[in-house]
């Protein structure tokens, strides 16, 4: 018997308190707290897609009314730069238009030496465009335009160019020298003498939707003495 092998014996040490799994409670716990942060986190994160959404129509709106603004005053410009050989040193007039909704209207226009990107012609573009600025209803701010250069110029109406279907309005602004005060008319004015009186500055109204706006272009060469700011 003195030659049988005993077994080693192993001590049972105690499991360390520190190295125990969670219990149920606790993980129960846990997932409850890590469901809140995530229903927090997507509440945050829709709430500002819906804030940058709505933000962004706006933006959007504003920066159309910018672009229009800049590109109606663009063309003021090019119409009032000096032109050796021009019949008139006025560059713009107000005359008699027929209008794409049947009716005849008294316009406020300019010329075009070079035309303008937005003139969409059937075939090869021509100089010597003749304009005029419209606001018509359901339709916004229209360019009707023409070509001296045409055949038949005279005997055919002017095409017509949709500039903005936002612009609700478009007004006349006039410079009282003597009151030293700006007035704002829905029409074109008349002199006592009859004549056509070039207004000071143009008014274009925007809407859309719950949005609106309002900018003023300043006509080079205008009927008044406005102050130079």
């Amino acid at each position: 018997m003195s030659g049988r092998k005993v077994p080693p014996t192993f001590s049972k040490q105690p499991v360390p308190r520190n190295a125990r799994g969670f219990t149920l409670i606790e993980l129960l716990l846990a997932m409850a707290l890590l469901t809140m942060l995530v229903t927090a986190l997507l509440t945050f994160v829709f709430s500002m897609g819906e804030i940058w959404g709505r933000g962004g129509d706006k933006r959007l709106f504003e920066q159309h009314v910018s672009a229009v603004t800049r590109h109606v005053e663009s063309l003021l410009q090019h119409a009032a730069w000096p032109r050796p050989g021009a019949a008139t040193d006025e560059p713009f007039a107000v005359s008699e238009v027929q209008t794409a909704v049947g009716a005849k209207s008294n316009l406020l226009g300019f010329e075009l030496l070079d035309g303008d990107r937005l003139l969409d012609w059937p075939e090869n573009p021509l100089p010597e465009v003749r304009c005029h600025l419209a606001q018509e209803q359901n339709r916004g701010l229209v360019l009707y335009w023409q070509s001296s250069l045409e055949k038949e110029a005279a005997q055919k109406p002017p095409r017509a160019t949709v500039v903005s279907p936002l612009v609700t309005k478009l007004a006349y602004a006039y410079y009282d020298a003597l009151g030293g005060s700006w007035r704002t008319e829905q029409t074109l004015r008349k002199n006592s003498s009859g004549e056509w009186v070039l207004p000071d500055r143009l008014v274009l109204s925007f809407k859309h939707g719950t949005y609106e706006d309002s900018r003023e272009l300043t006509l080079p060469g205008g009927g008044g003495s406005p102050p130079s700011f």
